[in-house]
């Protein structure tokens, strides 16, 4: 969203297309950044009727500038795509503005992508910011006091998550003060929240129930926010909500660390984690 600003900001008069994945659309949507907003189906480099498809697509806007800010292969590969000639910041070949910092990928996304937007001739680039995101949330009947705790996280990656029990030991201590526990999640995160639930009457999941709009709104009515290295918890220190966000060796905060109000704790295997280490960053404000 800080690069998203700072574009905006560049190019005042512009008309500024996003191409995203389909999660992400409708937080892009909302956002007073966008002209409009396209669906990257992401084709495989052998489906060359999606890859036609894609380079009709792009060719036809005809773009004066080009920003890719996720500089992975499969993006810079897109460089191809646009019509020849089109100015092009990133890590593709022949990009007009390269981002060809050696030192890139050992710098924390966020300064990664302000020192490429820099180099393309934007000086500066705000921190993320949801603060223009507004939803109605008395659907879901929130306590009056709660913290907010996204327990799961990537199936693929479990070593990233902290023991389902030590969150439960959290909720407990918390609800006995009178602040009550709403969860975060997906059917997918169910050994994680569980735990949390049985037998609680503090405790309250909305797994499967908030679309990407809601995460940042909740966030901002929280006490606070406990989870893992894990999308959520980005959207909740983004909305300004102070947050602890767990970490193990399985990801390096250096480069993917949330930032604001957010502290950070860190072991090489989770479940040495203790209860009292994550209670006293939560309560020591």
């Amino acid at each position: 969203m800080g690069p998203f600003a700072a574009i905006r900001k560049h190019h005042p008069d512009a008309r500024i297309t996003l191409l995203t994945t389909k999660p992400y659309v409708a937080l892009a949507k909302a956002s007073p950044y966008f002209d409009e907003v396209w669906v990257d189906h992401r084709p495989k480099p052998w489906d060359v009727p999606g890859m036609l498809r894609l380079r009709k697509t792009l060719r036809s806007a005809r773009f004066q500038m080009v920003y890719d800010l996720q500089t992975s292969e499969r993006s810079s590969s897109y460089f191809h795509l646009v019509a020849e000639g089109t100015p092009w910041s990133g890590i593709a070949s022949r990009a007009s503005h390269p981002h060809d910092n050696p030192d890139r990928n050992m710098m924390h996304t966020l300064d990664r992508q302000a020192d490429q937007l820099r180099m393309a001739g934007i000086a500066e680039t705000p921190p993320p910011d949801l603060s223009w995101v507004q939803r109605d949330l008395r659907k879901f009947r929130l306590p009056q006091k709660f913290i907010l705790m996204v327990p799961g996280g990537s199936a693929h990656r479990p070593d990233k998550r902290w023991p389902a029990e030590k969150y439960a030991a959290i909720s407990r201590r918390l609800g006995e003060q009178g602040i009550y526990t709403v969860v975060l999640g997906t059917r997918d995160d169910a050994e994680a929240i569980d735990p949390l639930l049985d037998g609680s009457k503090t405790a309250m999941s909305l797994a499967d129930h908030t679309e990407i709009l809601d995460i940042p709104a909740i966030a901002r009515q929280a006490w606070a926010a406990l989870g893992n290295d894990t999308g959520p918890m980005h959207l909740a220190a983004a909305a300004g909500c102070r947050c602890v966000v767990l970490f193990s060796d399985d990801s390096d905060p250096d480069l993917c660390a949330p930032r604001g109000r957010v502290t950070l704790l860190r072991r090489p295997d989770l479940a040495t984690l203790g209860v009292e280490d994550v209670w006293s960053a939560l309560t020591n404000e």
